[in-house]
């Protein structure tokens, strides 16, 4: 038999090893150990219970195997077989009852939390109602009551109830912001899905898709911006009148008109159902969903040099996805460095 020192000295590297390994599968903005509204809050409170009924459960059935382990082990001069005890009925009681109350304590709190995570607020008058659409490889926001159509930064004001209509234009995608709610999936048969959620504080918590849907699944990444009440009427008023631009240079403005503008949106153009709407994307938090705009972090970079990386070769940010490489259709490397600058510039108000 293996002598205990003998097994823990094997156990505890092998465990020491897996353990940095897992500690490195996470990240901070995508965790939902760190909730940031009432949603996910109340999903972490049954994380929580779930693991404290574990970690209970655990402790008495490994102290009640260490004491019979301890207690009944062979003795060095024992050679004759134990005694056997069997058909104890009130143990037989004992841990039959002791499962079924624990799962009854699990799944009352559990089903209450999931028939809440599907509260639906679309009839609530106050409530902002936004139909989001999943594409390969990017997320179409839609402000039903504010005629208002954006891509990859959802924003949203603190305290309200912000209702969601899901639905896709290809294959099957899962919304998913883990530090506010958990995730929903959009169904390529027509269904339309529905939850809500809210962020009581002001903030920008990254989502992802979280369901398998090509090559790029990965980087299909967006943001949550959660800002004031006056800043969020702000926003609305400066996308429903965006002040209509054009790169200065003819020859440039041309080039974009006819290249870029045949599927994607800009300004007063409606909406693109095959492309990112392009308006405001100087003010956004990233470009392609996945470059952060910011170089005060260590994965990200200035705009400029974002929008440059993406439109020079968009297949290696995100391969599989439907953009054309701009100096396939033409465009000079120049043209698109100019193009670039434009659309970092092009901020709202």
């Amino acid at each position: 038999m293996m002598k205990i020192g003998q097994a823990g000295k094997r156990l505890l590297p092998m465990t020491a090893a897996f353990g940095l390994l897992l500690a490195g599968c996470g990240r901070e903005d995508l965790s939902v150990l760190r909730p940031q509204g009432p949603v996910a809050e109340s999903s972490y409170a049954l994380m929580k219970l779930s693991i404290a009924i574990m970690i209970v459960v655990l402790l008495v059935v490994f102290s009640i195997a260490t004491y019979v382990w301890i207690r009944f082990r062979r003795k060095k001069d024992q050679n004759e077989i134990p005694k056997q005890v069997e058909g104890s009925f009130k143990l037989e009681v004992l841990w039959t009852v002791i499962p079924l109350i624990l799962v009854v304590v699990l799944a009352i709190p559990t089903v209450k939390v999931v028939f809440a995570a599907g509260n639906d607020h679309s009839d609530d008058k106050d409530a902002i109602k936004v139909k989001v659409t999943g594409h390969q490889y990017w997320w179409e926001f839609e402000y039903k009551d504010y005629g208002v159509t954006t891509a990859q930064d959802l924003i949203i004001p603190t305290g309200k109830h912000i209702a969601f209509e899901l639905s896709t234009t290809d294959v099957l995608h899962s919304f998913w912001v883990p530090s506010l709610a958990g995730k929903m999936d959009t169904n390529p048969d027509g269904t339309v899905n529905r939850f809500s959620f809210s962020a009581p504080n002001e903030g920008v918590y990254r989502g992802k898709c979280a369901e398998l849907c090509g090559p790029s699944h990965g980087f299909m990444e967006f943001k949550v911006k959660s800002v004031s009440g006056e800043a969020f009427e702000k926003w609305i008023a400066s996308m429903k009148a965006p002040e209509s631009v054009m790169p200065d240079d003819p020859a440039l403005a041309e080039k974009f008109k006819s290249q870029c503008l045949s599927c994607h949106a800009i300004g007063s153009m409606p909406a693109s159902p095959v492309a990112p709407s392009l308006t405001g994307i100087g003010s956004r938090e990233a470009v392609a969903g996945i470059l952060l705009n910011d170089d005060t972090r260590e994965d990200g970079a200035p705009i400029l040099e974002n929008l440059k990386t993406w439109l020079h070769d968009p297949q290696s940010v995100k391969p599989g996805n439907k953009m054309p490489n701009p100096k396939d259709m033409g465009l000079s490397d120049e043209e698109i460095d100019g193009i670039a600058e434009f659309l970092a510039g092009y901020t709202l108000e």
